[in-house]
């Protein structure tokens, strides 16, 4: 959805289907990426595994990139949803932080940051990964977060590295 405060699109999140709520804010469109193509993308790299798990009655809801009925789809998944449209991965982990990356880079050179960081819910019985989208628009960069309610501007680009630092050194991983 679009936000009542600017031109920002943003989604919400659902189940855990935070990976396509943060590749359609990345895209700054709805349904660039719905469920069915996230999906489909998860079902042909389990197919081009040569390393497949053996089948279990559990195989039909937990799938090797993604649980079918709550979304939760991982790294191989953001790679190939975004080599199909024609973008590369950068991975950023501990080992370089984000003093590596250009936020000043052209949009062709960065379109933006998905981070995928360690979130606790359910006051602490439930611990799982989730997938954050960041983006500069008109000059301004954005955190457009799933679970936020608005996408929350930026003051400057020190407050972007600040926030990347503090995840990455959390356990968050991204790619640019």
């Amino acid at each position: 959805m679009a936000t009542e405060n600017s031109h920002v699109y943003h989604e919400r999140q659902r189940l855990q289907f935070c990976l396509l709520h943060a590749l359609n804010s990345l895209f700054q469109q709805k349904d660039v990426f719905t469920r069915a193509s996230l999906n489909a993308i998860s079902e042909r790299l389990a197919l081009d595994d040569t390393n497949r798990e053996t089948w279990t009655p559990l195989s039909i809801l937990f799938k090797p990139h993604h649980n079918a009925l709550t979304g939760n789809y991982d790294i191989n998944v953001l790679i190939a949803a975004l080599e199909e449209k024609g973008k590369s991965v950068i991975w950023h982990d501990r080992r370089n932080g984000a003093s590596s990356i250009d936020l000043d880079a052209p949009e062709d050179v960065l379109m933006g940051i998905v981070i995928n960081v360690t979130v606790t819910r359910f006051a602490g019985i439930w611990k799982s990964r989730h997938w954050i989208t960041l983006r500069r628009i008109d000059g301004v960069w954005y955190n457009l977060d799933s679970d936020l309610a608005a996408p929350e501007p930026f003051h400057d680009t020190d407050k972007v590295r600040e926030f990347l630092d503090f995840a990455i050194a959390h356990g968050g991983e991204e790619g640019t």
